[in-house]
């Protein structure tokens, strides 16, 4: 039966990937090796999964393509991620280990915020009467010290009934190691609570080692558990009532893709899909075209993401915060948010998009973000409703935006609005010219942008000079030139369908299974074949919840990782290891010392290295490619406009070209305006644009080698 399901599913020619922002829902369709078809409509806060089902019908029925060929459906979402932003999870307990209740709060003692002494940490997503302790103790080796004491679970699982909690975290200490006691009371709670509630066991989230990442984590999935389930629940509802019965799949923030069936009991591992999927994108198409070192830029409507991405393989992390606002990497801002130690594509996220507000702070300085119009009301120029002037109203009166409208002219655009609202808001104020004013609104902007590519860049160690800029998303183009140049940065790469690359990144990830186990010990004193063993126990349990998803076992793809530090240290590094390194300890232990170089500038051979836990990340490769070539024909002749490109210089007329198609890999000079369907790419007096075979637009500085 299941041998024709899947051949069935291969034998259908249409995939539909689906990214939720903040002000847009990104669809891109795939149809075998054509090139994807593409749409943009305003998100819907209220249900996100109305404009997924209005825009796929739309689509699909101008297209005229049936819901019958589309073989499955990839989306990433910001729900979990705005849940907990907005304190919309469920109502959650927690039960621990005797001592354990207050966890969370005492965190570690980490302060983003170093010299602000006013600084007030974030509060626990479970209030301290519904954390509740049980009797029971297991040693750091796995070996029982106190028993469960039964009863006490009953109790604490009756209290946290009467309470009417609908999520339930189970975190006992050291249960990553022997979780007999946990098991025993995830079994006690389920017979006890009502049907439907959502419990989960750390030993089942994140079986490793610290306390509070490991209570945090767990603690997040089942605070976002009912949420997800609801959402996917409306999200299903809303294909079915379209007729579209494919199976649906959720983005990991690890950069693969999973089962919305197996999604339903992890939703942490969801947090940062969309961000991930346009890094997948992106790492593929630098593959096409034969760049192994990017940076990517992706700024949207809310914000602006930046990663990383060395030899073809994005930077990972198992660091990571959700709900810390401003994130400006990872690896460096620690304590404003709740931990998730998951596997996470590292990304450095600022709120700097086309939508982000424009506002004075006390001292009457100009800020751009981090708060945005969202897509209700909108920048002030989209006439929707909004009155507050945003950074996309400053970009039209600067002339980089069609006045007459986006989107192929699907969204009409009020350009007298824009200019009467930067006047009375920020010129008045400034004393400034409206257009100074826009450019001063742009500057500020390009500046926040240039901070976040430093983040994954300068402040690692690595110069942002030997990296080609990868942009895309809605405003990455628009902005691109004027980053590169504060960063001295000779080359950008915008991919065709730029403007819906995360979508289009959904199709290209591979189905993926995370599994860890802690495995503590000295390389060179460990057995050999313990840690062999280790990673062949992850590997096939990975491949049986693969096969569970209907799911080749003969087509998975094992990538080995160890989280390795040197004796003494708190917190390791995870590196990739093969079957070279398991039977070299001196290849183990020399993969861990390079790490270590490229991460912290230094390294010391001559200390011990301690393994701490194994991963594997079990992946069914999607063979499927993004054809970067551009669909959307905008017709018209090319025409002039005029265009602000810096303080310093007046206006200048600009050549306006409808999409790329146009330039037949001819070398385009600025000043000019790329106009596309999904973006708007900008090519200042000083760069050159020139179209590769592959469809991608490929921005140089003059004078500088591409």
């Amino acid at each position: 039966m299941m041998n024709k399901e899947i051949k069935a599913k291969s034998s259908k020619k249409s995939r539909i990937g689906v990214d939720i922002g903040g002000t847009f829902t990104d669809i891109v369709v795939t149809r075998n090796d054509k090139p994807l078809l593409v749409r943009k409509i305003s998100s819907t806060p209220d249900n996100y999964a109305s404009a997924v089902a209005e825009g796929i019908k739309l689509l699909l029925v101008e297209e005229g393509i049936s819901t019958e060929e589309i073989s499955d459906v990839v989306h990433a979402t910001t729900v979990a991620t705005n849940a907990i932003l907005e304190g919309k999870g469920a109502h959650t307990g927690l039960i621990t280990t005797q001592g354990f209740r207050d966890v969370l709060e005492f965190r570690r003692v980490r302060f983003p915020e170093l010299y602000n002494l006013s600084y007030i940490k974030p509060k626990p997503l479970v209030q301290r009467r519904d954390r509740l302790e049980v009797i029971e103790r297991v040693s750091a080796d796995g070996s029982i010290r106190v028993h469960l004491d039964e009863p006490s679970v009953v109790n604490a699982a009756k209290k946290l009934k009467e309470r009417g909690v609908t999520a339930v975290a189970i975190c006992l200490l050291h249960s990553y190691i022997n979780p007999v006691h946990e098991k025993r009371t995830e079994e006690i709670v389920r017979s006890i609570m009502p049907p439907g509630t959502f419990i989960c066991s750390s030993y089942e989230v994140l079986p490793e080692i610290r306390e509070y990442e490991r209570t945090s984590t767990t603690v997040v999935n089942a605070y976002l558990g009912p949420v997800l389930s609801h959402y996917l629940f409306q999200l299903r509802k809303k294909l079915d009532d379209i007729n579209l019965k494919s199976p649906l799949y959720v983005m990991q923030s690890g950069g693969g893709q999973m089962s919305a069936k197996a999604a339903l009991n992890l939703p942490a591992y969801f947090v940062e899909s969309g961000p991930a999927a346009g890094i997948v994108a992106a790492a593929q198409i630098a593959k096409q075209v034969g760049l192994d070192q990017i940076i990517t830029l992706d700024i949207g409507g809310t914000t602006a993401k930046t990663g990383i991405i060395e030899n073809g393989e994005p930077s990972r992390t198992t660091e990571y915060e959700v709900g810390a606002g401003i994130n400006l990497s990872s690896k460096l801002v620690k304590g404003a948010g709740y931990a998730i130690k998951l596997s996470f594509i590292d990304v450095s996220e600022i709120g700097a998009g086309g939508g982000s507000l424009v506002w004075f702070d006390e001292g009457g300085l100009l800020k751009v973000g981090p708060q945005s119009a969202g897509s209700t009301p909108g920048p002030v120029c989209y006439d929707l409703g909004g009155t507050n002037v945003t950074l996309t109203d400053a970009n039209l009166l600067l002339g980089y935006l069609n006045p007459e409208g986006l989107l192929a002219g699907g969204m009409k655009i009020n350009q007298e609005r824009a200019f009467s609202a930067i006047k009375e808001q920020v010129g008045e104020r400034l004393k400034l010219s409206v257009i100074d004013s826009a450019m001063g609104i742009y500057t500020v902007a390009v500046n926040n942008m240039v901070r976040a590519v430093k983040s994954v860049s300068t402040y690692r160690g690595r110069d942002p000079r030997d990296f080609t800029l990868v942009v895309f998303g809605g405003n990455g183009p628009v902005l691109a030139a004027a980053i590169a140049e504060e960063l001295d940065i000779k080359t950008f790469l915008v991919p065709a369908n730029s403007g819906v690359l995360s979508a289009a990144g959904l199709l290209a990830a591979d189905t993926t299974i995370e599994k860890v186990k802690y495995l503590h010990g000295i390389i060179g004193e460990l057995d050999d074949e313990e840690i062999v063993s280790a990673y062949d126990a992850l590997k096939k349990e990975a491949s049986h919840q693969l096969l569970e998803q209907g799911l080749s076992k003969s087509n998975t793809l094992n990538i080995m990782y160890a989280d390795l530090r040197y004796k003494g240290q708190a917190f390791e590094l995870t590196v990739q290891v093969d079957d070279g390194a398991l039977k070299d300890t001196a290849v183990f232990a020399g993969l861990f010392h390079e790490e270590h170089q490229k991460t912290y500038g230094h390294k010391s051979v001559d200390e011990q290295v301690e393994l701490v836990s194994v991963r594997v990340s079990a992946r069914v490769p999607n063979k499927k490619t993004i054809v970067s070539e551009e669909r959307v024909h905008l017709k018209n002749k090319n025409t002039k406009r005029l265009v602000k490109f810096s303080a310093a210089s007046e206006k200048v007329k600009a050549t306006i070209f409808k999409g790329r198609e146009g330039l037949s890999r001819q070398t385009i000079r600025g000043p000019a305006i790329i106009e596309e369907y999904d973006s708007t790419i900008v090519v200042p007096p000083g760069w050159a644009a020139k179209l590769d075979s592959l469809g991608n637009l490929l921005i140089t500085r003059i004078g500088a080698a591409a």
